[in-house]
């Protein structure tokens, strides 16, 4: 307390900090992108191991063999869809009574808030069929979940066959001590989330649905299911959900343990994995997976059915098959054995899945990195925004120090005159003006979307995000000359107290962004921190606007975007990008009204606004 109590050896301090600020600002900046890459090699990466005694050994005899039986579903399955158009709920409530389930409807419906033009659809109604098959050896009070998702522009019959093979083959089993329900959900993720509200009894997305006639316990765990083809030559797990949610490790080291014992090959982010990690090229294609993981997690969309069942705490994985030209080939046997194996496994949980990660990352599908490992990558770039506003706080002190204590002398310092106070009353007009083009930016594009129709030759879905855009842009030009409307006395002082509360700001919101989905607070830090540190108005101010254009949040989305495809090895043209980036746009409202996806509000509520002031620091006279 006695350095910061007296006055010579604080302004020593002060001198240290102002002095070392700009080194320290770099080497934590550098630390923090150093430490994130390197997640990817040894011993920041780990090897999986199982957590869950229930689930530790995969000693159980998969009996499944109706690989013939699958396919003739599938084939039936196939010809009544086309017949009708539609799902065939009728043959599918003969088919799963036929096997020995109870089979319950449900009808719902949705009116999107605007047309969702990447699936063709607008007014949503659709109808759900599950069959429950009770457990013999205990009561109703726990339950597992096999879905399958089944859109108009989907072709996934051999699911469904699977489906119901496995549910005829689990049928004349005595051993299951857990309710098994087999789903099959109509357009897509719709009728997943229609089924998951009615089955919990709630409704947080406005979705028109019928009641269930027929429940099982509660859901312990569930498994989505994609087949595009009766022989599959690996099975790719996808793993992230709805706002970055991640399921239990344990449920992903259960999957991999069936398809090592099975022989099949399986796949993370449509990547084989390497086995060998003593050399540089296994670390170098685990960076590569980890990069896709993190900006899949970042987007924040529910990347598969299983995506909404994590938000009712329910573990929960999708499995998709993948036919391509590997020489080796599985049929469906293989893939119903897999299947079989985890269930019953989860068969034996006493239990939620609870002691294994539920914060992770993934190089590879046996290695992973815990959240100890990799959040000191995101605390080391949120460090340069703290020393930042230390700096900037030591600056505003020192300039308003009385003249007892900048001579060193005793006694009480007086109080500050007007021209040496900082002029809160400067702030409160970028801070309000900032907020309010972020409310704006979430609320008008979809409220406004008839209107902008009936002046402009555009529909709904373009509109919308012509709104966005236009009001986007519309905030480079309205925040940045508010501050003059109040007293422009300390001008200096001004944009420094501004930028201290931005600093502030901005750090509370990627710490709290990087909590719960690490992946997209450190892009966002990534981009935003370096900009933010460097911006005031004096200065190369065209190179600071530049910078700051290039690190707003619509310049990281579309960046993450090319990104993407280049680590899919699919790069973009800068035409074919835009227009993915458009449609990126319309998805993200569109998600976050339909499923509750939470990254649209972040970005408009939260860091536009932040960067906004920013911009007016850039801009400050």
């Amino acid at each position: 307390m006695g350095l910061l109590s007296d006055p010579v050896r604080r302004r020593a301090l002060a001198r240290l900090v102002l002095r070392l600020n700009a080194p320290l600002c770099v080497l934590s900046y550098v630390a923090g992108l150093a430490w994130f890459l390197a997640l990817a090699f040894p011993p920041l990466t780990q090897r999986t191991y199982m957590s869950e005694n229930a689930m530790g050994s995969t000693m159980v005899e998969e009996q499944f063999v109706g690989g013939d039986r699958a396919r003739g579903f599938a084939r039936d399955f196939a010809a009544h869809r086309r017949k009708s158009g539609a799902l065939p709920v009728a043959w599918l409530q003969r088919a799963m009574r036929s096997v020995g389930l109870e089979v319950y409807t449900q009808s719902f419906s949705r009116k999107l808030p605007f047309p969702d033009e990447t699936h063709e659809r607008y007014m949503v109604s659709g109808t759900n069929v599950y069959g429950i098959l009770r457990a013999p050896r205990a009561a109703s009070t726990e339950s597992l979940v096999l879905t399958v998702p089944c859109g108009s522009d989907s072709t996934n019959s051999q699911a469904v066959g699977l489906l119901l093979a496995l549910a005829a083959h689990f049928r004349g089993q005595i051993y299951w001590a857990k309710d098994i329900i087999f789903l099959v959900t109509e357009h897509d993720l719709l009728g997943t989330e229609a089924w998951l509200e009615a089955y919990h009894d709630v409704n947080v997305t406005g979705m028109q649905s019928s009641p269930l006639q027929g429940r099982a316990g509660a859901i312990q765990a569930a498994v989505a299911l994609e087949l595009s083809s009766d022989v599959v030559t690996s099975l790719d797990v996808t793993v992230e959900g709805l706002n970055g949610q991640l399921p239990n490790l344990d449920l992903l080291n259960l999957f991999q343990t069936f398809c090592q014992k099975g022989g099949l090959l399986c796949t993370l982010q449509g990547k084989l994995q390497l086995q060998d990690w003593t050399t540089l090229d296994g670390p170098l294609q685990g960076l590569q997976t980890l990069l896709l993981m993190v900006l899949r997690q970042a987007s924040g969309r529910p990347h598969g059915p299983h995506g909404l069942f994590l938000r009712y705490r329910v573990e929960a994985l999708t499995l998709r098959g993948i036919n391509s030209f590997r020489q080796y080939k599985y049929d469906l046997v293989a893939v119903g054995k897999a299947l079989e194996g985890m269930f019953r496994k989860l068969n034996h949980l006493l239990e939620r899945l609870h002691q294994s990660f539920f914060f992770y990352l993934l190089p590879a599908l046996s290695r992973f990195v815990s959240i100890g490992l990799y959040m000191p990558a995101a605390g080391f770039l949120l460090l340069v925004l703290g020393l930042k506003a230390l700096e900037l706080w030591m600056q505003l002190h020192e300039a308003g120090v009385g003249p007892e204590e900048a001579g060193d002398a005793p006694g009480p310092s007086p109080p500050l005159t007007s021209t040496q106070g900082v002029g809160l009353a400067s702030l409160v007009a970028p801070l309000l003006i900032s907020q309010a083009m972020g409310l704006a930016l979430y609320i008008l594009p979809v409220l406004g979307q008839h209107v902008a129709t009936q002046h402009f030759p555009v529909a709904e879905a373009e509109a919308v995000v012509l709104t966005l855009l236009a009001i986007y842009a519309a905030g480079l030009a309205l925040p940045h000359n508010t501050h003059r409307v109040m007293s422009t006395q300390a001008p200096d002082r001004g944009w420094m107290a501004l930028k201290l509360v931005a600093l502030i700001y901005l750090a509370l919101q990627l710490g709290c962004i990087a909590l719960t989905n690490f992946s997209l607070g450190f892009l966002l830090a990534a981009t935003m921190v370096p900009a933010a540190a460097l911006t005031k108005p004096s200065g190369p101010r065209p190179l600071y606007a530049a910078l700051l254009v290039l690190t707003s949040p619509a310049a990281t989305l579309l960046g993450s975007l090319f990104l993407w495809q280049e680590l899919q090895e699919a790069p973009l043209s800068l035409a074919e990008g835009w227009q993915l980036f458009l449609v990126a746009l319309a998805q993200g409202v569109l998600e976050h009204h339909t499923y509750g996806a939470l990254l649209f509000p972040l970005l408009s509520l939260g860091l536009y606004p932040c960067w906004l002031l920013f911009w007016n620091v850039l801009f400050w006279k």
